[in-house]
């Protein structure tokens, strides 16, 4: 394999074993351009009505067609996505595939060329391709729970829940929804006066996660929710996640860099490649598809 970085030390000379990107503790690693390569060669024809089995009996939400980047850099090149009410989706693949791009496509942060995005199922579809992010939360339910670090570190954990429900009409609906979150997560609710940047890495994610919740979506789009984190922090907030899914309802789609972790996850997966869709299907059988496992799961 010629695109290969390698550790130096005193395993020089032995023989490297190459394991999937992103796996990390290893002797070599393939590198982005190499996955990339690697996945465009094993990447399968993508059929809407393969998406639509996938999704179940009806998507709930859908994207058709869609071109959408930044400025008038095109990353996603006319994609097309499918889930249903109360599934999730986890999309995996090497930087700048695009997957963070569908999540800020989903939400208003990019601009769009054409294509649709819907949600809703039956008579009650949604056009909210042109809604801003604002319109997307209150009139469709879509929450973003963001990367690491976006939590407001000066403020209280009950602060940082009742600037989550900005869009209430009255402040007090968004104090009476912080309430119901201390409620389900006693945790935080034993930290509510605490300043958030006194707060563990995993109580964070938390707090990041129920930020959203105080105004009651019914999609949550997730960006990497294992980042930064250690392990046991992190079964933590997939446990979290399973439980919003299947025990309240919530439509999930999540972008994972620990593709193991995500897949063992979810209903679905997608693996993209440089703006498309390289493979998808269900997420275990993603988890047994050997090449899948060589470049994404650590071979």
């Amino acid at each position: 394999m010629s695109n290969v970085e390698t550790n130096e030390g005193d395993n020089k000379g032995d023989n490297k074993s190459i394991t999937g990107y992103g796996a990390g503790g290893v002797d070599a690693v393939i590198s982005v351009e190499e996955v990339a390569r690697q996945a465009a060669e094993i990447a399968e024809v993508i059929t809407v009505e393969q998406l639509d089995e996938l999704a179940g009996s009806e998507s709930f939400v859908s994207i058709n067609n869609l071109r959408a980047g930044y400025g008038k850099m095109e990353i996603l090149h006319d994609i097309s996505l499918r889930i249903g009410r109360k599934q999730s989706l986890c999309l995996i693949g090497p930087n700048g595939a695009g997957k963070s791009t569908i999540l800020h496509s989903i939400f208003g942060f990019t601009n769009i060329f054409s294509g649709q995005i819907t949600i809703g199922d039956g008579d009650d579809k949604l056009d909210v391709t042109s809604l801003t992010p604002n319109e997307k939360l209150s009139r469709a339910g879509i929450a973003y729970i963001l990367q690491d670090k976006s939590i407001f570190p000066g403020m209280t954990v009950e602060e940082n829940l009742w600037m989550g429900g900005f869009l209430k009409d009255q402040p007090a609906q968004a104090k009476q929804a912080t309430e119901m979150v201390f409620d389900k997560y006693p945790r935080l609710a034993a930290r509510r006066k605490h300043q958030a940047k006194v707060l563990s890495g995993g109580e964070r994610r938390l707090l990041e996660i129920s930020r959203a919740l105080v105004m009651n979506p019914e999609v949550l789009l997730v960006d990497e929710p294992s980042i930064g984190l250690e392990p046991r922090f992190i079964d933590m907030v997939f446990e979290i996640l399973h439980d919003l899914q299947h025990n309240e309802g919530k439509t999930i789609i999540m972008v994972e860099q620990n593709a193991k972790k995500g897949l063992e996850f979810a209903d679905i997966g997608y693996v993209l490649v440089s703006g498309e869709i390289a493979i998808a299907g269900k997420g275990d059988d993603l988890l047994n598809n050997p090449k899948v496992g060589e470049l994404f799961l650590g071979g």
